[in-house]
């Protein structure tokens, strides 16, 4: 139990599975199933939020350890336990995700095929997601990690575009040979630490020799689902085929889910391969800034313009977490919150379009400043955040990762501040061809500005914008004390112990 006298950790992860249960036993004509399945998951979604928030009302930023632990025994001969707690690195992930969750849901509303089924694998997915955000034990952790791909392989395969089935199946291929690996290194540290408590492991020795090939491993699991390059190949079609709320958790939480990997697990228990592996992550995410930006630019779809965009920016997170610095992992935390609200109000503002009918074509669009100008605020505040523009919430991370990678190679900021010039590049062409570009067809003289639901779903997404990139201290300071707990013990594992000066005959004698 944990100083709050109840499990809320336990309550927060689980709850939508008592909305599974409600859902499933909906009785009815379809049109009400729908209706209640719809209300149901919206309003467990909420209450998840709304604990979600007690939870952080509640959290003591000065502690740089565990919170909210809760311990259950579970295979006790084997020392694998149900572990949960949260720090300050891993509860605005858990913010996020229950932020995220109700938007998400909302822009559901519109679809009309097996919404009962579509309703219960969005609630599986948030219970997936958040457990996995608090898991304290390896198999805990790996099983979270894990069970996200079954709901999210149905939300693609089902519901999904014309190519839904082969982006499901890519989806899954390749989530699914990185977590293999991943499974093979955790039982190697299950055999040499004895243990699966992850509290431990973090102060359980290990070769580095050894220690790169687990660091390998976990690099093919983590990379795949933050979307490294060149392990990103997936997401494209992902984002594309999937329906609209499926690529809102895809790019807003389940990217975050890799770089989250990288935070709790491989810096923190393999010092040594991740020092060394430093370089080539700072060259991996250079690259995805740098070239995937440029593939970005080059597209002529608004959706997969988007999707490119998103490469890029978790190419910058990555950057940042293996900095090794306070300023440059704050800045990659600063990012994965940033980059999960503006990804979410951009994919939406391409989502309302789609509702119209319209093309997610840019030749094909133009002028809708004048038709749709709320629209049009809401999508410019979104894209001017993409950019990093002062007072967004993409500016605060994206300058605090240049300020740590500064400290350890020159070269490496310089090559990721080419992000914002690029990221400015592919946005402004997005906006000229979907606002100020000329009325292409008649259709588009008839669009609608933003309806009620729209409106409730984008603004707290711009609020969120503005509050992270005007008051980020409201957010940094939860995190400062794990992330420099985290920065001393990277470097004193790394560091080799300063060997006792000999003592000669004649300094005992004098």
């Amino acid at each position: 139990m944990n100083s709050l006298g109840f499990p809320i950790l336990s309550l927060i992860t689980f709850l939508p599975l008592a909305g599974v249960a409600f859902i499933a036993t909906l009785r009815g004509d379809e049109a009400a199933v729908a209706r209640n399945a719809r209300w149901g998951a919206l309003w467990v979604s909420l209450i998840v939020l709304a604990l979600a928030v007690y939870l952080w009302i509640s959290f003591d930023p000065k502690q740089a350890g565990f919170q909210f632990v809760e311990t259950q025994p579970w295979l006790s001969g084997l020392d694998v336990q149900y572990r949960m707690g949260v720090d300050g690195i891993s509860l605005f992930l858990i913010l996020l995700t229950a932020f995220i969750t109700p938007i998400a849901i909302v822009s559901s509303w519109n679809i009309s095929i097996r919404v009962r089924e579509f309703m219960i694998a969005f609630l599986l997915l948030d219970t997936m997601t958040i457990g996995m955000f608090c898991a304290l034990d390896l198999v805990v952790f790996y099983i979270f990690f894990e069970a996200v791909l079954l709901p999210m392989y149905l939300i693609i395969g089902v519901w999904g575009g014309e190519r839904r089935i082969y982006a499901a199946v890519k989806f899954f291929l390749f989530t699914l040979t990185g977590s293999l690996l991943m499974l093979l290194a955790l039982v190697w540290m299950w055999r040499n630490a004895g243990t699966t408590n992850m509290i431990t492991l973090l102060h359980t020795p290990i070769q580095p020799q050894v220690q790169t090939w687990l660091f390998i491993a976990f690099l093919a699991s983590f990379g795949v689902k933050a979307a490294v390059w060149p392990l990103h190949t997936w997401l494209p079609d992902a984002y594309g085929e999937a329906p609209l709320p499926g690529t809102i958790m895809l790019a807003a939480v389940l990217s975050k889910m890799g770089s989250y990997g990288f935070l709790r697990i491989t810096v923190p228990m393999l010092p040594h391969a991740s020092e060394m592996a430093a370089p080539l992550m700072f060259t991996l995410g250079v690259v995805a800034v740098i070239y995937v930006s440029l593939v970005a630019l080059a597209q002529t779809d608004m959706k997969r313009m988007i999707a490119y965009s998103s490469v890029a920016h978790m190419g910058l997170i990555v950057i940042g977490i293996f900095t090794f610095t306070v300023e440059g992992i704050e800045g990659a935390l600063l990012q994965m919150l940033s980059h999960g609200f503006i990804i979410t109000g951009l994919f939406i503002c391409a989502g309302v379009l789609i509702a119209r009918g319209e093309t997610m074509t840019l030749t094909k669009l133009g002028g809708l400043a004048l038709r749709m100008p709320v629209y049009a605020t809401l999508l410019m505040l979104f894209a001017l955040g993409s950019m990093g523009m002062p007072g967004t919430s993409g500016f605060v991370g994206e300058i605090l990762v240049i300020v740590g990678a500064m400290k350890v190679n020159f070269w490496v900021s310089a090559l990721a501040a080419t992000g914002m010039v690029l990221g400015a590049a592919y946005m402004l062409v997005l906006l000229r061809a979907v606002l100020f570009d000329k009325i292409s067809r008649p259709a588009l003289d008839s669009l609608k500005d933003l309806r009620p639901i729209e409106l409730a779903m984008l603004v707290p997404l711009a609020l969120m914008v503005l509050w992270l990139g005007v008051y980020p201290t409201s957010f940094t300071h939860v995190f400062d004390a794990p992330v420099n707990a985290m920065v001393q013990a990277h470097f004193a594992a790394i560091t080799p112990p300063v060997s006792a000066t000999p003592v000669s005959l004649a300094m005992v004698t004098k």
